[in-house]
């Protein structure tokens, strides 16, 4: 019976080679696109998941209700241990790291590594290649190295024992070789040496947070038990800190990065949703086409159940039948998605900054395409095959009407439906390519272009001014300063620490703080609202505040007022107007920047328009000049904040692909829908051109059908997208408004798509000789 099943629908498959085409087409992009989507998903699911024990591993943050920040004071590490009896390991690293020159012989390369304090091996058990990672990080003369640093510097694997030294400074002795950190990772390094090494005396202040924190807690040990223990804990040592340790799964971090009210509520998790989502409103358009193609062609198949049931084929048999060929028609399009996958796949990891792969190996990809296969089969098939199999026999074989006007009913609904879904894609894709664009081309109040920074290390760390002043002298640059941090990475800490006259003792609020040098205000082009720039002779304490920091200071003149911070007691010199520190997902914070140049790590030059290749060469000549020792690097500023919003930029594109190809599919299923119609009234336009009806008339008569379902359409999907898209814009603190015309664009785009995919068939239809069609009346 099965064998006669496949036979008959394989039989139907090549009879109708065209509509079967254009649904073995528009499954396989279904399915192709939901592959793609799936192997995405897989890939940010399983980020810091592959960590032995993991479950007892959390990431450390800090809450004081209002705020959550994800650095920690240095000596919370210790606090844990001691006063958290549910901690039984705890690390601590710094919240960036370091790419440093690393030399062995005659090779030298950069590389990038971190510091951390003793337990670091204790808690993230990497592979092991050579020695012991966790004895190695407890000495402050070992190095830890990856693979990648062995086999670069030494050629082999075998590399215990033998020196690095980093930075044209301190030599270190290879302790352990562990296997290269996985892609997905979020901490990610080549190196570790012990925190000990670089650890200063402000890295142990309770008031500065510049530590990323870890802890395993002890298996008996639960995550809300720990929480409780921890409460006020940094009060404890230091009464003006409100603050309270927060635990977040390390499985978690990655995904759920966006706090409010110390609870996660957010990150990159809505990404996950929200192609999650798409892949299955792709999938159901192209169900969708199978299904309306399916009832439509009802007629033609009526007989064929008439006679079945005649001869005795009860009403399941025939719904196995019908659900076969649904299945055979799945697995043709699987195929096809899987070649699709295939050779999309290079292109989409350049995108989406992967290596994604499929995994033939693997029971997941198998379970996953037996899944895919079944659920498009089930919803594809399923209403075609309980309509045709539910037809009276007696009715079908007397040749009268076979299809109820309800089945008309429902492939306009199928059609709305899938209109609707593509409408929403292309809203989607319009309000997001503005969003995007907005981000890109609205002012900071700094400057982000014509901006390119140098690392400061090895000689010039005591040369910096002199550095400094010979690229100035250069016509192509308009000016440089130093900072500790680039704009992007400053980092936050308690106002704690930060005192003012007349501040309140219960003040309590984080404010975002950064060391620089000479001219910062000038070279990143901040506006100042009153005072000067950090200028030469310029000595000791000063600071530069933005208008948010004066205000919760609460000073009316804040210029020439003494306050306390990082570098000690000194005046305000300047304030200046809010900038953008970060990105427009975060509303400008308080900023207070500190003059310090010894304590810097970049140079940030700012060329003229049209000068950045000399401005260069020049840095370049000086560097190599200064600092012989190091290879020369630089970078643009502009393409730091571009990384800021890689994630919005990889939804914009994913968007507009797959809303590209959900139009397509719905293309695809309105094509053959409109073959079948015009196939199906051919006699009728026959008589009418008979009558003098002209090919405009007709292509008018057989279009405006279709054109009111889109209609509806675009009067569905319009507010449902409005809804959605503007909740997605709430991610934003600087946000557009959703314009009117953007809706009008939509559903002009949708008509417009309407009718060139209908016309065709429609003048097809038009033009054919009524002698042909009314011969045989």
């Amino acid at each position: 019976m099965i064998r006669n099943y496949l036979t008959v629908a394989w039989r139907h498959i090549t009879r109708n080679r065209l509509l079967s085409s254009i649904n073995v087409i528009g499954l396989a992009l279904g399915m192709s696109c939901s592959l793609l989507i799936w192997l995405w998903i897989s890939d940010e699911l399983s980020f810091n998941r592959g960590f032995k024990e993991a479950d007892q591993i959390y990431f450390v943050r800090q809450t004081s209700g209002m705020y959550t920040n994800e650095y920690t004071p240095g000596p919370l590490t210790e606090a844990l241990k001691k006063d958290v009896p549910d901690v039984e390991k705890a690390t601590r690293f710094r919240s960036w790291t370091d790419d440093y020159l690393i030399k062995a012989g005659q090779v030298a390369a950069k590389e990038v590594g971190m510091y951390a304090s003793d337990d670091f091996f204790d808690i993230f058990q990497y592979p092991v290649l050579q020695g012991s990672p966790v004895s190695s990080i407890k000495s402050p003369n070992s190095i830890v190295i990856t693979r990648h640093v062995a086999e670069t510097f030494f050629g082999t694997t075998e590399a215990v024992g033998r020196t690095l030294q980093l930075n044209n400074d301190k030599y270190y002795r290879v302790g352990a070789v562990i296997e290269d950190i996985p892609k997905n990772s979020s901490i990610q390094f080549s190196w570790i040496v012990n925190l000990s090494v670089v650890e200063e005396d402000w890295m142990k202040n309770w008031g500065n947070n510049s530590f990323s924190t870890y802890v395993k807690l002890r298996p008996n040990s639960n995550q809300a038990q720990a929480e409780t223990r921890m409460k006020g804990l940094p009060k404890r040592y230091r009464s003006d800190i409100t603050d309270t340790p927060i635990l977040q799964p390390i499985g978690d971090t990655y995904l759920y990065g966006e706090y409010v009210n110390g609870k996660p509520v957010g990150g990159r998790i809505s990404y996950v949703r929200t192609f999650g989502l798409v892949a299955l409103l792709i999938l159901l358009i192209a169900c969708v086409n199978f299904m309306n193609l399916a009832t439509a062609r009802a007629s033609l198949r009526a007989k064929e159940v008439g006679i079945r049931k005649v001869i005795g084929a009860m009403r399941s048999s025939l719904v196995g039948q019908f659900l076969g060929e649904s299945v055979l028609l799945s697995l043709l399009a699987a195929v096809l998605a899987i070649g699709l996958v295939i050779g999309a796949l290079p292109l989409v990891n350049q995108f989406v900054h992967k290596q994604l792969s499929i995994n033939f190996f693997a029971p997941t990809f198998w379970i996953s395409m037996l899944f895919l296969i079944v659920f498009t089969s089930l919803i594809a098939g399923s209403y075609p095959a309980l309509f045709l199999s539910a037809m009276q026999p007696v009715r079908t074989l007397k040749g009268a009407l076979t299809t109820a006007p309800t089945g008309a009913v429902f492939r306009k609904s199928l059609v709305v439906f899938q209109f609707t879904l593509s409408l929403f894609l292309i809203i989607g894709m319009l309000v997001i390519g503005q969003q995007m664009h907005y981000v890109r081309t609205k002012q900071l109040g700094l400057d982000r272009e014509h901006i390119l920074w140098v690392p400061v290390e090895g000689a010039l760390l005591p040369k910096m001014e002199t550095y400094r002043q010979e690229i100035q002298r250069s016509g192509a640059v308009v000016s440089v300063t130093t900072s500790g941090a680039l704009p992007i990475e400053i980092g936050s800490s308690s106002t704690g620490g930060l005192t003012w006259p007349g501040k309140d003792p219960k003040d309590e609020a984080f404010v975002y703080s950064m060391k620089a040098g000479y001219d910062f205000a000038k070279t990143m082009n901040v506006r100042l609202v009153d005072g000067h720039d950090f200028t030469s002779p310029d000595s000791g304490a000063r600071y530069l505040v933005n208008e948010s920091a004066a205000r919760i200071m609460k000073l009316k003149n804040p210029v020439g007022t003494e306050i306390s911070y990082q570098i000690g007691k000194g005046p305000i010199v300047g304030v200046m107007k809010d900038f953008h520190l970060r990105s427009f997902h975060e509303p400008i914070q308080p900023l207070v920047i500190s003059l310090y140049p010894k304590w810097t790590n970049y140079f940030l030059i700012r060329t003229r328009p049209g000068q950045t290749d000399k401005a260069i060469q020049v840095a370049e000549q000086v560097a190599r000049k200064l600092n012989p020792a190091y290879p020369f690097s630089y970078h643009f500023l502009d393409e730091d904040y571009e990384k800021l919003y890689r994630s919005e930029t990889l939804v914009n594109t994913l968007i507009n692909y797959f809303g590209l190809l959900a139009i397509l599919i719905s293309c695809l299923g309105l094509f053959g829908l409109a073959t079948f119609t015009a196939e199906q009234r051919k006699k009728e336009i026959g008589v009418r051109k008979v009558l003098g009806a002209t090919v405009t008339s007709i292509v008018g008569l057989l279009s405006k059908d279709f054109l009111k379902l889109v209609m509806i359409a675009i009067l569905i999907a319009s507010p449902i997208a409005w809804y959605v898209m503007n909740q997605w814009l709430q991610n934003f603190a600087y946000k557009i408004d959703i314009e009117w015309w953007v809706f009008a664009l939509a559903g002009l785009s949708a008509i417009s798509i309407t009718l060139l995919t209908v016309s065709f068939q429609s003048i097809k239809a038009a033009l054919v000789n009524p002698v042909k069609s009314l011969r045989s009346e």
